[in-house]
């Protein structure tokens, strides 16, 4: 992911501190009723790495045979691929079987383009009827849905937002992604935008990138947060920020949060495992948790 990198001679001047909850994050946790454990959701943003044969799957692993591989050390995928292109019931079926050896895995697909990108929402009934559909197949693996707005998509369209979030199947757990600077540099157009996910019980994507700080707003409309975290091939800064996150997360939890979903970014996919299970032994560690962590073939100071 591109979005809000940055150059590495910058990073160590960016205070990486989480911001402080916002106030409707606070409103919802309390209002949780979830006396279950945390249900905790890691993985990558896509399955095809060949950077990963020899490291992560086993060096001669055949790129048909990626998925089944994956699945074998997450227990989720953010499925940017959906994004990009409008895939049929037939095909989501196939990979939905491929996942089958892990009953948890969680497929997160992002609405495809021609609906938030090309159309911005206006006149994308059917397509976005057809991509539903297609993604139901996905069964009890369909994880979260997230519609990514363009870095262009301003708040004088909140109007149209409504209307497209309010027409959404309220049955689904969907999530909006918001990243131009005007959502979050005023408080009216922020409390409108977050306002509105809660009323629909839509969740809200928080984005933690290095150069762009104020998308991570900090916002839980619903109990279940999804965390997109961008890398910077493991810099010491990473390491410093998952932290951050683990004690955020535990703090949230403590407070009835339900689920979390962390997709793991890296600018060199190599490093995108060993920060998840990074991150995954001090989740189950500060939380007391048994997520199963990948199965990474060498120490990460050799993989990297």
């Amino acid at each position: 992911m591109e979005f809000g990198k940055v150059a590495d001679a910058q990073l160590l001047e960016i205070d990486f501190t989480l911001p402080p909850d916002a106030a409707i994050t606070t409103a919802t946790l309390s209002r949780s009723k979830n006396k279950q454990p945390l249900q905790v959701y890691v993985g990558c943003a896509s399955w095809g790495q060949k950077v990963w044969k020899g490291n992560l799957f086993p060096p001669k692993t055949k790129d048909a045979d990626f998925l089944s591989e994956y699945v074998k050390h997450f227990n989720m995928i953010e499925l940017n691929a959906t994004h990009y292109r409008m895939y049929d019931a037939e095909t989501i079926t196939k990979w939905k079987n491929k996942a089958a050896a892990n009953p948890g895995f969680k497929f997160c697909p992002k609405v495809n383009q021609l609906i938030s990108h090309i159309k911005r929402l206006k006149g994308a009934d059917e397509l976005t009827t057809s991509f539903l559909e297609s993604m139901l197949a996905f069964e009890e693996k369909l994880g979260p849905i997230f519609l990514q707005m363009s870095d262009n998509y301003l708040p004088k369209n909140f109007a149209e937002l409504e209307i497209y979030l309010e027409s959404l199947p309220r049955d689904l757990p969907i999530f909006t992604e918001l990243r131009h600077r005007d959502w979050f540099a005023d408080d009216a157009h922020r409390n409108a935008a977050f306002q509105l996910m809660q009323r629909l019980g839509i969740g809200a994507i928080i984005t933690d990138t290095a150069g762009r700080r104020d998308v991570i707003h900090m916002a839980l409309p619903t109990n279940d947060a999804f965390i997109r975290f961008v890398g910077n091939a493991l810099h010491p800064t990473d390491y410093i920020r998952i932290e951050s996150w683990v004690e955020r997360i535990k703090q949230w939890a403590n407070q009835g949060l339900r689920a979390v979903y962390f997709g793991m970014h890296q600018s060199d996919e190599v490093a995108a495992p060993i920060l998840c299970d990074y991150l995954i032994e001090r989740l189950n560690k500060e939380l007391n948790l048994s997520i199963a962590r990948p199965r990474l073939q060498a120490p990460a100071n050799e993989l990297f």
